[in-house]
C-alpha cells in the first residue's frame, strides 16, 4: 500500500517501524514542527522526525496539516491509507476524505474506554488492571470511530505511564499493520463503539501531578506512577521549594505517620499518607537532577517529622 504515516512522539515510532518492514511503501511523513528543548531555545526534531529522516523518508512538519493547500498536496500523493500514533493534531472532514481507504488511528485504550489525551496515565491512576490498544477509523468525533482491531495488556503494579507506553507502542505496532491490511483486503469490519463503558482521559495537568499525602497509599502511589515520566509528579518541600517525585513502594507493616510526614527507618525515607506510609524512590528538588531519597535525606538533614506538601 502507499501509506502516508502521522506521529510525533517516540511511541508513534515502532509503527512506522513496522509499516516498513511490512513492505509498505511510506511515501510521506507529517509530524509536529521541530520545538524546544527543555533547556533552551535550540528546536529539536521530534523522534519521527528523527526516524523518518534517517530512513530516507518525505517528512512534513506542517503547522496545520487540514490547511487546504496542505490537503491538495495529499490528494494528489494518491494514498491509499493514513496510519497515525499521538500525531497531536486534529484532522478535519477535508484532510480525512483526501487518502482512498481511511485515516487509522492507535489509540492506547480499549475503546470506548478511556477516550482521549492521556488514555495510559488515566488507566494507572484509576487503578485499572486491564488497558491495552485499538485501532480505529478516525471520523468527526474524539476517538468515537468504529474499531477495526484490538488487544489487551494487564498493567502492572510497578507500571509508570512511561513503561506501560512503551509496552503498548511495541505490540500496537503489528495491529496497525494488520488493520491496515485488514481495510485494503476487504476482511475489515470496523465495529461501531458500544455507548456503554465510555470514559475520557483528559490532558494530565500540573494540578494533577501535585501529590496529596492525605489520601491513601495505594492512590498517592497510582497517581505519582501515572504521571511518570510526564508532567511529573511533585510536591513541595519544608522550605517552601518544589521537588519532583519518583514512584514510591506503599509500606503497611511500618505503622501510621501523620499525612506529609518525613521519617528515615531501616534506610529508606518513609512519608505518612492517609493510610499507610510510603518508600521514597527517588527525589528532585528545584533545579537539581533525580538522586536516591535516602542519598537526599542525608544531605538534606531535616529531621523526623519534616513536612512534604502542606501540612
Amino acid at each position: 500500500m502507499r501509506l502516508l504515516f502521522a506521529g510525533t512522539p517516540e511511541i508513534a515510532v515502532p509503527t512506522l517501524q513496522a509499516l516498513e518492514d511490512a513492505g509498505h511503501e511510506v511515501v510521506v511523513v507529517l509530524t509536529q514542527p521541530d520545538a524546544p528543548g527543555r533547556r533552551g531555545r535550540t528546536l529539536h526534531p521530534s523522534p519521527v522526525k528523527a526516524h523518518a529522516l534517517e530512513r530516507g523518508l518525505d517528512v512534513w512538519t506542517p503547522e496545520k496539516a487540514s490547511a487546504p493547500d496542505v490537503v491538495e498536496r495529499i490528494r494528489a500523493l494518491e494514498i491509499d491509507a493514513a496510519a497515525v500514533v499521538a500525531y497531536g493534531q486534529i484532522l478535519r472532514p477535508a484532510l480525512l476524505d483526501a487518502v482512498r481507504l481511511a485515516w487509522v488511528n492507535l489509540h492506547f485504550s480499549v475503546l470506548p474506554a478511556w477516550r482521549g489525551a492521556a488514555p495510559v496515565q488515566r488507566a494507572i491512576m484509576a487503578g485499572d488492571d486491564v488497558t491495552g490498544a485499538s485501532t480505529f477509523v478516525i471520523e468527526k468525533g474524539l476517538d468515537t470511530g468504529p474499531v477495526i482491531g484490538v488487544l489487551t495488556e494487564r498493567i502492572r503494579v510497578t507500571d509508570t505511564a512511561g513503561t506501560l507506553l512503551e509496552r503498548l507502542a511495541e505490540v500496537g505496532a503489528p495491529l496497525m499493520v494488520q488493520s491496515l491490511e485488514a481495510l485494503d483486503s476487504g476482511a475489515a469490519r470496523p465495529q461501531p463503539q458500544d455507548d456503554d463503558g465510555v470514559s475520557y482521559a483528559h490532558k494530565l495537568t500540573r494540578d494533577d501531578a501535585y501529590v496529596r499525602w492525605d489520601l491513601s497509599a495505594h492512590l498517592v502511589d497510582r497517581r505519582i506512577r501515572g504521571c511518570t515520566p510526564a508532567p511529573g509528579a511533585w510536591t513541595t518541600l519544608p522550605d517552601g521549594t518544589v521537588a519532583k517525585l519518583g514512584p514510591v513502594s506503599p509500606r503497611p507493616q511500618r505503622g501510621r505517620t501523620a499525612p506529609g510526614q518525613l521519617r528515615e527507618e531501616g534506610g529508606e525515607v518513609l512519608v505518612g499518607t492517609g493510610t499507610e506510609p510510603v518508600a521514597l524512590g527517588w527525589i528532585a528538588p528545584a533545579g537539581k537532577k533525580p538522586m536516591d531519597a535516602a542519598a537526599w535525606w542525608r544531605g538534606a538533614r531535616l529531621g523526623e517529622g519534616a513536612q512534604l506538601g502542606e501540612a
